[in-house]
């Protein structure tokens, strides 16, 4: 193996905002061990840019439900049925580490709190953004939400592709994975978990 310990203080400006990097050496020997020449012009920067990217993609671990909600909760003036619908996300198989991406579909039932929408979506990348099953983060938004709001009941459907079905094992490449998660009255009222899944259609 080659020493990389040029590889762990990039200069290039574009690496700047990496700050300390620590994988930098591993991710060369991965290449290095796959096969590749790390050292060849296509490849010469390629463990910097791998470390940036996973480091973005597992920002969830550093990330803090009640930081990201950051005040954004209001009193509610009714308790009508919130959807917010079709929130992206990508996230990252834990078994081989390869992506799974799809939507987030959320509701909830105020009770006397309601959360401003755009933090919908900043919750669910708080777990989207690490090595996850869907059936796990499914459940963490929705248990999430519901300590946050305290809301009469809320629900968390998402639907996903995984590339580990799709380059991969079954290679199967129409198949997607539904998870859902149902808190208080979309639990225990089928009249209210229904309304949400019809709105979904």
């Amino acid at each position: 193996m080659r020493d990389h310990a040029h590889l762990l203080r990039p200069s290039d400006p574009e690496f700047d905002e990496v700050g300390e990097v620590r994988l930098t050496g591993l991710i060369a020997e991965l290449i290095e061990g796959l096969g590749e020449d790390v050292a060849r012009e296509g490849l010469l920067k390629s463990p910097e840019r791998i470390e940036r990217s996973l480091r973005f993609l597992t920002s969830g671990y550093t990330a803090d439900v009640q930081t990201v909600v950051n005040g954004a909760l209001f009193e509610s003036e009714g308790s009508e049925m919130v959807v917010v619908k079709g929130i992206e996300f990508y996230s990252l198989c834990e078994h081989h580490m390869l992506p799974f991406f799809g939507t987030a579909h959320i509701a909830y039932v105020p009770d006397t709190t309601i959360l401003g929408l755009s933090k919908f979506a900043r919750v669910v990348d708080v777990f989207a953004r690490r090595m996850q099953v869907q059936e796990r983060m499914t459940t963490q938004i929705a248990d999430a939400l519901e300590h946050v709001l305290a809301p009469k009941g809320v629900a968390v459907v998402t639907e996903a592709s995984h590339l580990c079905m799709m380059m991969r094992g079954v290679e199967k490449q129409g198949s997607t994975t539904r998870t859902s998660a149902m808190r208080g009255i979309f639990r225990d009222d089928g009249r209210t978990r229904q309304e949400f899944l019809d709105a979904l259609r």
